[in-house]
């Protein structure tokens, strides 16, 4: 069979939880392959070290092509390397399958969020993840989801046939859990904190993590752990969640390197998102050893989070 993969996701300068899925997949996929012709396609030129050569099961099937494009490059630039070459089977990682293709094709989608919270994406944004998750969904013929929240969404929304979902639970990377002192000098955090890390947006809930963190400070007045918002911040940030708020720290957008250090150096995990696909750092947390002391630690009132 031969396989034609989309990579545009693994080259990002800043790499999210989709990104890694697709890196982390595409790799396996490579160190098992012994059978098909596989075609990687990448919209910029990938880094030397990514998909090294001593790791892949039959390199001599492996194909790597770099197809730039400035704008559409899906739809456009993706979709007619597929026309030309007309692989037996065509993969997307991140929800976008082109318009027009010839062939089979699966694709992964990671979740639903814009259905659930319309607001917390701009207008255009959202018409589009709606008209190309829906064509995604119709037009594959294995669809996988990450969790049966995803799935249950994809029938409801999408009108998909369930027959053709396949859940497939996400794993995480072993993290590095070592020199949390060094990680917190880095980060300038103090020897206790909360953590919570993800994209600072509506549906993360922060508001009311930050609500409930003030609350539990007034309660436990001898206890100044800080609460620290891991985290780029997204669309529709407010500065006024943590504005006044004494021992909210943002350090920003944290190194992949640096995450196992943080969890493991934590008081407690706090993610009472209001919605997830999966939810990769709760999984993070209890890899790095988080959960145990999350749950002898102090509980946030959970009429805050409600």
């Amino acid at each position: 069979m031969r396989l034609a993969i989309d990579a545009s996701r693994v080259t990002v300068e800043r790499v999210t939880g989709t990104e890694r899925y697709a890196i982390r997949m595409i790799e396996e996929i490579l160190r098992q392959n012994d059978t098909h012709a596989i075609t990687l396609y990448f919209r910029s030129q990938p880094p030397r070290d990514l998909f090294p050569t001593e790791f892949i099961r039959r390199p001599d099937l492996l194909t790597r092509r770099v197809i730039p494009f400035p704008r559409a490059w899906t739809h456009v630039r993706f979709a007619a390397a597929l026309a030309a070459e007309r692989h037996d089977l065509v993969w997307v990682p991140a929800h976008t399958l082109p318009f027009l293709f010839p062939g089979k094709a699966a694709v992964t989608l990671h979740d639903l969020g814009y259905h659930h919270f319309p607001a917390a994406h701009p207008l255009d944004q959202r018409l589009y993840l709606d008209l190309t998750t829906r064509w995604s969904a119709t037009r594959a013929a294995v669809v996988l989801a990450d969790s049966h929240a995803t799935a249950g969404d994809l029938i409801h929304f999408c009108s998909t046939r369930r027959e053709k979902i396949h859940v497939v639970y996400p794993g995480v990377d072993a993290l590095t859990i070592e020199n949390t002192a060094a990680v917190r000098e880095k980060y300038k955090l103090p020897d206790r904190y909360w953590l919570f890390i993800g994209t600072l947006q509506p549906r993360k809930n922060i508001a009311r993590i930050v609500q409930a963190y003030q609350r539990w400070r007034d309660e436990h007045p001898l206890d100044r752990a800080a609460l620290v918002l891991a985290g780029a911040e997204g669309w529709l940030f407010d500065p006024e969640w943590v504005e006044g708020v004494d021992g909210v720290i943002l350090p920003g957008f944290v190194d992949d390197a640096d995450k196992g250090a943080l969890y493991a150096g934590a008081v407690g995990l706090v993610f009472p998102t209001l919605y997830e696909g999966f939810g990769f750092p709760v999984v993070e947390a209890m890899h790095c050893g988080t959960r145990p002391r999350w749950a002898r630690s102090a509980v946030i009132p959970r009429s805050v989070l409600t």
